[in-house]
Formats: C-alpha cells, structure tokens, sequence
C-alpha cells in the first residue's frame, strides 16, 4: 500500500491531487448549519496542509449524513468548507456540485497550493450505488478531476462506494496518514494486544456489536458492557428491566455469551433509571436487579463506574466504543464520563473506537491526548475488530 509520503517523495507541485476525507461532522440541532464537533475535519488538516505546503492543487470529497441521491440543501458541505478553511488558515473553494459544470471549472481553475471542496457526494446515486456500473461511471468523472487519489477517510473505507472503491482502481492511489495511522493501531489491538486486555462497549444494541464480541471474547480479559444493550444481558441473567431498550429476540444469544465468557463479560450492578428520555424527567439509581416496571435505564450508576473503573485501572490494552448512557442529556452523563476518565488513567495502550465514544469525549471537554488514540471510523473500525475485509483498504493494497 503507498502512502502519502511516498506521493509527496515523487513530486506534486501543480499536480491535482484528489483527496477522499471524512467530513461528516454532526450540526448543532438549535442552530442549523453550526458545527457541534469538527473533530473530523482536524484529523484529515495533517494530510492536506503536507499537500498544499508541496505545491499540489487539492480537490477534496466527502459525503455528508444521508441523502437520497439528490441534492439536499440539509446536508451540503458549503458550512464545512468554510470551517476547514479557518483551519487551514487559508479560504477553501467550494464547488456546488461534484461533477458538474461547477466543480470541473473550480478544479481546472485551481492555483498550485490551494484547496477546493466538493459538494456532497452523496448527492449522486452513483457514489452508494450497488450497481458496478452505475458506480464506475460516477467514479471515472470523479477521477478526471485529478491527476492523483490519496484516501484518508478511515471512517469510510467500509463502504464499498465510488470514491472509496472505484477511484483507486482508476488513479494512482495512495493512503493518508490517517488511514496508515488507524490500521496500524487496530492491528496492534487484535493481533497482539499487550495483556490484561479490556475492552468496554456500549451504545444501543447487541446486534450491532454482537459480531464484534464474538470475535473479541477469545482474546481479552474482561468485556465491560454499558449503554442500552446491557439491559438485554440483564434480561438474560433473570433480571426485569422495566421500560429500558431491549432487543427480545437477542436475549437466548446474550444467554449463550454469559456462558461461554466464564465471568469474563461485566455488566452493571446498578443504573439510572428515569420515567422518561428527557434530562427534566425524574430519575433515581437502583440496583441493576431492581429496575421498576415504569422507568428506563438511561446510564450506569456510581457503582457501575467503580466497577468498570477497577477493571480498567490495571489494563495495559483498553478499547472502547459505545457511551454508558444518554451522555448528550446532563443528568445521564456520568457514567460515561466516570469511566472515561477510568481510562486516561491506565499505564498502558488505550484506544477510543470512534463513532459516539469519540463525541462524548468531546462534548465532556475531556482531554484527547490523555488516551492512546481517538479513532475516526467507528463502524470501520468495529469491521475490522471482527476480521472483515474493508473495501476501501483493499483498493488501496491493489
């Protein structure tokens, strides 16, 4: 897989390099078109400051939340140009489509070191269309807008679409610092994690991570389980958790796990439980095997975080993906936080697995550089905890 170093090695002064970054930043809900975290535009600045400072015309594409296929004045990427340009500390073009008149004349326009952005990718059925054709076709206009392709959008290389699969089959292709970076450290992770190995989950649903445990299980120490899928491990232990998320059907699978983890799965011991979602609504913690009939458990309670933190605290490998609670409402926050926390602690390796995690630590204000590694993929990532083949990496190594 060549990299961006071995691009910059070879010269691309007045050369336009196409650039696949993952700007799919989350908008304040009050107030429409501000961005609540550009975290991800900060992780892709490395590779396009190294681009611009060599001279090269850069051309950078992103999709934006999910649209139909078609234009969306809701999810257009016009806010993030100008944010990444502050960044930059220099104005970004953008074009108003990614194809059209409007992008061919800014790229041909484009002076050597500048920075121009593409409309949303996904305003064309052609980027997540899953006919070959239809998706080459996108992505050979795509790829004569430049003269070179440099992926570092991590958080998309599981997708098999146009300008993640099909533009490095077309161009000379290179992988991002970022890309290198993520790969480097999931690999050290799953293939040889310094022990004791702990890993914390939480988020909504054991579906969606139920492949991912089984593929971890074998390998670590302890499986600490927060967030709404504990309530169904709950339920399978015997436990009645009243009106909090849970996945019925999941329940005998769950019971399976429990078994086969030997006392090596950690669910917790109490939760904060309230009548409603809502951060007015009235809430009390109780024990984990006493959830009342009318309340919903919306984070794990202090003795949870205790528990959770004693396992972490002699860790030498931590991975976590998937808040404890409802961290974005105040009084459900603490127990993401109180193990969070837990986890800069550690003398040892510690990786945020992206998606929610890596939100919460920045909606908490806690300190990034107290952990390991932030990822930026966190549906990527989690592919690659359990083994799968990633598109994206793939048309990089070929």
């Amino acid at each position: 897989m060549k990299t961006l170093d071995d691009l910059l090695g070879e010269g691309v002064s007045g050369r336009r390099v196409l650039v696949r970054a993952d700007l799919n930043v989350p908008f304040d809900k009050s107030n429409p078109g501000v961005i609540s975290d550009d975290g991800r535009a900060r992780a892709v600045l490395p590779t396009l400051i190294a681009l611009r400072d060599a001279g090269a015309r850069v051309i950078v594409m992103s999709h934006l939340g999910r649209p139909k296929g078609a234009p969306d004045p809701k999810y257009t990427l016009e806010p993030v140009a100008t944010r990444l340009g502050e960044l930059l500390g220099s104005p970004v073009v953008f074009a108003t489509d990614t194809v059209g008149s409007d992008a061919t004349a800014k790229a041909g326009a484009l002076e050597d070191g500048q920075v121009l952005l593409l409309e949303n990718l996904r305003f064309n059925e052609g980027e997540t269309s899953k006919d070959d054709a239809a998706r080459s076709a996108f992505a050979g206009e795509l790829a004569a807008l430049a003269d070179f392709y440099v992926d570092d959008a991590f958080g998309a290389v599981h997708r098999k679409h146009a300008s993640v699969y099909d533009v490095p089959a077309i161009l000379p292709h290179y992988a991002g610092g970022l890309v290198i970076k993520e790969v480097d450290v999931l690999k050290k992770v799953t293939e040889n994690p310094d022990q004791p190995y702990v890993v914390v989950l939480g988020g909504s649903k054991v579906s969606d991570k139920l492949a991912v445990i089984k593929a971890l299980l074998p390998k670590v120490d302890k499986l600490l389980v927060g967030g709404g899928m504990c309530f169904t491990f709950l339920k399978a232990q015997g436990h009645e958790v009243g009106k909090s998320l849970l996945e019925d059907e999941m329940v005998g699978t769950c019971r399976d796990l429990l078994s086969e983890a030997q006392g090596r799965i950690v669910l917790p011991v109490d939760v904060v439980a309230a009548t409603e979602f809502s951060a007015d609504a009235d809430s009390v913690t109780v024990p984990a095997s006493g959830i009342p009939a009318d309340r919903l458990g919306l984070d794990i309670g202090p003795e949870s975080v205790a528990l959770f933190a004693e396992a972490v605290g002699g860790a030498k490998t931590v991975f976590w993906n998937g808040p404890m609670g409802v961290f974005e409402l105040a009084p459900f926050a603490a127990g993401t936080r109180g193990v969070a926390e837990a986890i800069t602690k550690i003398d040892g390796f510690s990786v945020v697995g992206g998606g929610d995690s890596a939100a919460a630590v920045r909606t908490l204000g806690l300190d990034e550089s107290a952990f390991g590694h932030i990822s930026t993929g966190g549906g990527a990532s989690l592919e690659y905890l359990e083994g799968k083949t990633l598109p994206g990496i793939e048309a990089l190594e070929k």
